[in-house]
């Protein structure tokens, strides 16, 4: 497993935006978007609106408890 931090630019709620997220992480975002019917920018949209610290720390968070409860979570 490759735990390099790789940035990523995206347009959310229409301002443009970079995440830093690790390759597993990425992946695990694309996978709960996909379930939910989502892009992941519509997606890290509801985590952005509800977050409280760093964008990639709120995604993060909403990864792991995504996992830990078994299902999508609200942001």
């Amino acid at each position: 497993m490759d735990g390099s931090v790789k940035k990523r630019s995206m347009v959310i709620s229409g301002h443009s935006t970079s995440v830093s997220l690790e390759d597993s992480f990425w992946h695990a975002l694309q996978d709960i978007a996909r379930e939910r019917g989502l892009k992941v920018p519509a997606l890290v949209a509801e985590i952005d609106a509800n977050r409280t610290g760093s964008l990639s720390s709120a995604i993060r968070v909403f990864v792991l408890n995504h996992y830990r409860k078994g299902s999508s979570p609200h942001a």
